[in-house]
């Protein structure tokens, strides 16, 4: 039986294609908070998610040295307010197949994690947040009450 992150993960990454499928170019450029759009935000959940799987990767190939740090929470907004140019600059509907296209590829390298690399993921305070549907779903959320839930 999968594990709960990887069951979640799947369900978000779906609702994150349904809703990219259904995204107009009109609603993609839609403003959102504190200067971001809907593309943009889109872009944000690639850059943490290729953020997640380049720390696996890394992890996986040069072993306990690769061991990552933890973010500390008061780093993320900075962090953010830096990638926030390029989330912009970034073509809306580039940077929504780059969301999908990403969320692919970390929720199926998640999905094939080691019992070892769990584990040892979980003993050094969770550096890479295996549940990736947390991040996405607060996004997907916000995006839906800007352009309204899909019909239906």
């Amino acid at each position: 039986m999968a594990p709960s992150y990887v069951t979640e993960n799947n369900h978000e990454r779906a609702r994150l294609r349904a809703l990219v499928d259904r995204l107009s170019d009109g609603e993609l450029v839609r403003p959102l908070d504190a200067g971001w759009t809907v593309g943009a935000v889109l872009a944000h959940l690639a850059f943490w998610d290729q953020r997640a799987l380049i720390l696996i990767e890394r992890w996986e190939t040069e072993g306990p040295r690769a061991t990552p740090r933890s973010i500390d929470a008061k780093d993320v907004d900075w962090i953010n307010d830096s990638a926030k140019a390029l989330c912009l600059a970034l073509p809306p509907r580039a940077a929504a197949r780059l969301a999908v296209a990403v969320a692919d590829a970390v929720d199926r390298r998640v999905e094939k994690l080691s019992d070892e690399l769990v584990a040892a993921n979980a003993g050094a305070g969770s550096p890479i947040n295996l549940l990736r549907a947390e991040h996405r779903r607060e996004h997907l959320d916000e995006i839906e009450r800007a352009v309204g839930p899909a019909a239906g």
